[in-house]
């Protein structure tokens, strides 16, 4: 028998799913076994297909949940280390509004939106502790800078789940 696509080469191999002759050039193993070219064309899952209006959701949700919980984070009247507890309820927060933004779709897009949120939150609340502060002591310290990676870890992390 002769490969459907390479009529000059002998096979005794078959497509699983149509039956086509295939020689070992054009084979394309599968989780299900040994497909021709056309019958392996894998598809994204559906999870992870996300359309653009879909990333304009996420996008929206991310800003304005960044932006809310950055204006109520300089009123919690917790400092030191415990911003990483609020940090971890700000990422949680925005991952969770992106997902859900976006019928809990998922991909590294999604993950880079939530990201971007929680620097906002940061930023948002950088802003309105500076008038109380210098510059330098609202956005860089190692307790903000911490919890600032923290938040996003679990931001991303929650766009990650299966």
């Amino acid at each position: 028998m002769k490969c459907a696509l390479h009529p000059d080469t002998e096979t005794n191999l078959r497509c699983g799913k149509c039956g086509q002759p295939i020689c070992p050039k054009c084979l394309v193993q599968t989780p299900v076994g040994a497909r021709c070219p056309q019958c392996a064309a894998m598809k994204r899952l559906p999870v992870f297909k996300v359309s653009a209006l879909y990333y304009v959701r996420a996008i929206a949700a991310s800003l304005a949940t960044g932006g809310v919980l950055g204006a109520v984070w300089p009123f919690v009247p917790l400092e030191g280390y415990f911003w990483l507890l609020i940090a971890l309820g700000v990422g949680y927060a925005v991952g969770q509004a992106v997902s859900l933004s976006v019928n809990r779709k998922r991909g590294p897009g999604l993950q880079a939106i939530a990201a971007v949120g929680v620097v906002v939150s940061y930023v948002v609340r950088g802003i309105l502790e500076w008038p109380h502060s210098t510059p330098m002591s609202a956005f860089v310290t190692p307790w903000g800078l911490l919890s600032l990676a923290l938040g996003i870890l679990v931001a991303v992390s929650v766009l990650r789940r299966d």
